[in-house]
């Protein structure tokens, strides 16, 4: 079964929109939630979950599946699967400390829901009325361009005709801190993925194709695979995120190479999504040719790839 992306939200203090990743605005400030989707809903809500409902709102929009009346298809038929590695890590750290200085007892009811590592996920089919199966991704390096393969392998086991794939990550000082005080993109990008099909069927554009994906031990090696099972050469590769000088130029010898970390920080679980939403960005420009998202180390952890093709509007 063949799986497109048919919507493309992104919100970034550089970038509110796809091609604005390849090519972004030399300054802007902080991303604020309320000028985007409104203040309704956002009481309480910790700030990735506030980012994920912007970029879901542009990505639903963007595939025709949101209008100011609602969500214009069943709610069941929509899956969510949103990844973050530090999407409430300054809630777990106000509560360890809480019940450090004081007790249990003395945490705020408020916090209680965005204790829960899924509350992105969750939050979001709730504020969007998307019914269909629901999933978190906390897993690494890989944790985007997994989120975007599961979303995929819901789509083709016939559990749900489209997707929402949320990548977000939040800059604040429990992350810093975690981080060694690097700098995070503090944004989101969702993608909207369904079967050639249902986009068919709704009239809907769908500039990019989902090709192949792999993941294993080592980047060369997941490289060298995903080279044989996508067949042709890429025409861009985005980088995993580590300087791009720790990439050995034999990876991919001659490959216009785009390092989103070096442009917008640390993207972490977000930056599968954000490398796939630059892809339809690419495109978008008048790109041909594969494009290779890819995460991960040159060295024995865990690495993934993904293909993404373009795909002429008609």
């Amino acid at each position: 079964m063949t799986v497109v992306v048919s919507g493309v939200g992104v919100v970034l203090p550089r970038a509110r929109s796809a091609p604005e990743l390849m090519a972004p605005v030399a300054e802007a400030p902080p991303v604020e939630p309320k000028d985007l989707v409104g203040r309704k809903g956002l009481r309480y809500k910790d700030r990735a979950t506030q980012l994920a409902y912007c970029a879901a709102d542009a990505a639903l929009r963007h595939a025709g599946l949101l209008d100011d009346g609602g969500l214009r298809v069943p709610g069941g038929s929509v899956a969510v699967v949103a990844s973050s590695n530090y999407g409430n890590l300054d809630t777990i750290c106000r509560a360890i400390d809480t019940i450090a200085e004081q007790t249990a007892a003395a945490g705020s009811a408020m916090d209680l829901p965005n204790a829960s590592s899924n509350v992105i996920a969750s939050s979001v089919a709730i504020r969007f009325g998307l019914r269909g199966p629901n999933l978190m991704l906390c897993n690494g390096a890989t944790s985007g361009l997994d989120a975007v393969h599961w979303a995929a392998t819901l789509i083709r086991g016939g559990r749900a005709s489209r997707a929402l794939v949320l990548g977000v990550e939040p800059d604040n000082e429990s992350v810093r801190a975690f981080t060694g005080g690097a700098r995070t993109i503090d944004g989101a990008a969702a993608l909207v993925v369904e079967s050639e099909e249902s986009a068919a069927e709704r009239g809907a554009s769908a500039p990019a194709v989902l090709g192949d994906y792999v993941r294993g031990a080592g980047l060369g090696r997941t490289l060298e695979r995903l080279a044989r099972t996508a067949g042709d050469r890429p025409a861009l590769w985005h980088l995993p995120e580590q300087r791009a000088a720790a990439v050995p130029d034999t990876l991919l010898a001659g490959v216009d190479r785009h390092d989103l970390a070096e442009v917008f920080g640390l993207g972490s679980g977000a930056l599968g999504v954000l490398q796939c939403a630059a892809a339809v960005g690419w495109f978008a420009q008048g790109g041909a040719g594969p494009v290779y998202a890819t995460a991960g180390t040159d060295a024995d952890d865990a690495s993934a790839g993904l293909a993404l093709h373009g795909r002429a509007a008609a």
